[in-house]
């Protein structure tokens, strides 16, 4: 009897885990993995800056979900299969220590991504899987009982395909002619640009308790806010961007945003506080003021722009001034006109359709014996580990369901 054959397209995270894992649980597989340039595990080998954040330190699968603007739904199922700390006991296990860091990110101890990548390449020649380089895939259909692939390295044939190749339009084209829906890819992780005078000269200031919304929709978000050259970046404009791609997409990336820069206050507490230092402490300078934790810049900055002399006593400012103050820490509003991409990463939404895809197995609702894992699949996350999770989570699950 024949050996069945796998074929696996794509050299990256989703592909070398659903084959190291297949290749555990079916040993008597022959298995190959497909990857079209001359490297595999790129994009493992630039993440987190280089260290690799192999997933985030949340063990709720609940939780863990509200991490995903799309799959959240879908993921909620395979989580319980195989979820974060899974992923931990995975790598530990087969020699490669890991770290919590304060934020929850889980990083190599080694700090260096290399060591991810020599345990993907180690594993998959203990277990006698091929990897073809610089292979890459253009046709794929169905004959009779097998799959035909057309590559630049020939004709292949296989019983089972995973695809796992990452946000790849020439490989949504070939789905497509196999009658899946892919649904437009758009960014989905960005930063805001705006040429606001009130951030001129502040690049590099970060705001560590703010929240930003969306003007005319319910999308807000909180934490901390960084201030760059060319706009708006941190963890609260990059949720935002997230959360909120489709809509902003459809926009063109201009609309307005209103920011509270310190939501731990309420605006009377802010009103009552300046009121306070009116009264109490008269001869003070307002710029001498330490105020809500403001950063010292940022606080120059809202004087400026209410118009308000720093070496001003507090004696001497007017209820009108007051209130313009409370206004602008409260429901400061910025005109954003573009985006940028952040840092070296370009993380997108879109792919196959969710609704085409059993997420029991990962398997192809369309076309049985095809499964379709990680960003090839119209499912994106925050950043913090969270696709590399998905990718880890997806590549589990269609190895265990293949029989």
């Amino acid at each position: 009897m024949s050996k069945k054959s796998v074929v696996i397209v794509g050299g990256g995270a989703g592909g070398f885990f659903s084959a190291i894992n297949l290749a555990e649980r079916k040993p008597d597989f022959d298995i190959t993995l497909l990857e079209k340039s001359n490297d595999v595990l790129g994009k493992v080998k630039v993440s987190g800056g280089g260290r690799c954040n192999v997933t985030h330190a949340c063990f709720i699968p609940k939780d863990l979900v509200k991490f995903y603007p799309r799959g959240n739904k879908e993921l909620l199922g395979p989580f319980h299969q195989f979820m974060t700390g899974d992923t931990m006991e995975w790598f530990e296990s087969r020699g490669v220590p890991l770290k919590m860091e304060d934020d929850n990110r889980v990083f190599p101890v080694s700090n260096s991504s290399q060591s991810i990548i020599d345990c993907f390449l180690g594993e998959a020649k203990r277990l006698r899987i091929t990897v073809k380089k610089n292979c890459g895939v253009t046709e794929l259909s169905k004959g009779s009982d097998k799959w035909q692939l057309i590559t630049s390295f020939g004709n292949l044939e296989a019983d089972i395909v995973i695809m796992a190749t990452g946000s790849s339009k020439l490989m949504w084209k070939v789905l497509e002619r196999l009658n899946h829906t892919i649904v437009e890819p758009i960014p989905s992780l960005f930063t805001f640009n705006t040429k606001d005078t009130r951030l001129r000269d502040l690049s590099g200031l970060v705001a560590s308790s703010v929240e930003v919304k969306i003007n005319g929709t319910k999308l807000k978000e909180r934490g901390p806010l960084l201030i760059t050259h060319w706009g708006m970046s941190g963890p609260a404009i990059l949720k935002l961007s997230s959360v909120g791609a489709r809509l902003l997409h459809e926009k063109q990336y201009k609309f307005s945003i209103s920011v509270d820069w310190c939501f731990e206050y309420d605006e009377e507490d802010i009103r009552d506080t300046f009121i306070d230092l009116k009264e109490n402490s008269p001869k003070q300078q307002i710029q001498k003021a330490r105020v809500f934790d403001l950063p010292k810049r940022l606080w120059f900055s809202f004087l400026s722009f209410c118009q308000i002399p720093a070496d001003k006593n507090w004696a001497d400012i007017s209820k009108k001034e007051i209130n313009k103050l409370v206004e602008t820490i409260k429901r400061g509003q910025f005109a954003i006109n573009g985006k940028s991409t952040n840092k070296e990463e370009f993380v997108t939404c879109g792919g196959v359709d969710l609704k085409e895809i059993n997420f029991k197995t990962f398997e192809s609702k369309l076309n049985p014996n095809l499964y379709i894992v990680g960003e090839c699949l119209n499912i994106d996350a925050l950043t913090g580990g969270f696709n590399f999770q998905a990718a880890w989570t997806g590549g589990f699950v269609a190895a265990q369901a293949i029989n």
